[in-house]
């Protein structure tokens, strides 16, 4: 877009699109909503809105460049009722012989928000510990959500938990990551069994394998489907039809979910 002179705004070629610069280097983070300036992880840079390299950009914004950053590890103190979780999240795991920065990966505050980044072999302790624990006593887990970023070499896949103290009036995340060529992640529905059709279909939709779960099967997408469709290397479109000699079975013969 210009401004009433003429000059172009961020997507356009004087703020470094048609350069290939990222106007990000240069401008205060304030001047970037959204944004977090230098801080984080930087995993890509993009071009355009979407990111799209395989066609004609049609959203107008071919020459946006952005960094794609991933928040970093936050500092002590973390505000609020966030360092008195972390205190006891840590001294429960030392009281049970494990090492916090071993299990933690990070600790991460954004916009107001509090998430553990956990190493997956340690995620049904930590859930457990959680949920457990007088003083934290997260007994809800509103669901699993899965995440891909290709650009997150080794960590492209990444399952985040949604927790909830209704004793507290709590709300926290928990996330883990995984490689995609090990996709693997401890299922948590021994912990809390409303986790099983949410990771039922972030299996479906990710191919996270949520190892220990009771029945992982497909849960939108038909048994023999190829792929999976949140993934973003999946095709968005020109897909030929996969249903191809799909057949429902008799009702004695259907998969039971029990």
């Amino acid at each position: 877009m210009s401004d009433a002179n003429g000059r172009n705004g961020a997507g356009g070629p004087d703020a470094g699109g048609s350069n290939g610069v990222n106007p990000e280097k240069d401008l205060a983070a304030s001047n970037l909503p959204g944004q977090r300036g230098d801080g984080g992880e930087e995993i890509r840079v993009q071009r355009g809105m979407f990111g799209a390299s395989n066609g004609g950009d049609t959203s107008g914004y071919g020459g946006l460049v952005r960094s794609i950053r991933l928040p970093g590890a936050s500092a002590r103190p973390y505000g609020g009722w966030f360092d008195e979780v972390a205190d006891e999240l840590e001294g429960a795991l030392e009281e049970q012989g494990l090492v916090p920065e071993s299990v933690i990966d990070k600790t991460v505050v954004d916009r107001g928000e509090l998430t553990f980044h956990i190493e997956r072999e340690h995620l049904p302790c930590v859930a457990r510990t959680l949920r457990d624990d007088p003083a934290l006593r997260f007994e809800l887990c509103t669901g699993v959500s899965g995440v891909h970023y290709p650009h997150d070499k080794g960590r492209e896949l990444h399952a985040v938990y949604h927790l909830r103290s209704i004793t507290h009036n709590r709300l926290i995340r928990l996330e883990v990551s995984a490689p995609d060529a090990d996709p693997h992640v401890p299922s948590l529905v021994s912990v809390y069994p409303t986790n099983d059709w949410h990771e039922r279909e972030a299996y479906d939709f990710f191919g996270i394998v949520f190892e220990g779960h009771p029945a992982l099967t497909r849960i939108m997408m038909p048994d023999d489907w190829q792929g999976f469709p949140q993934r973003k290397d999946y095709p968005l479109g020109g897909i030929p039809v996969e249903y191809k000699g799909a057949q429902i079975p008799a009702p004695d013969q259907r998969r039971s979910y029990s």
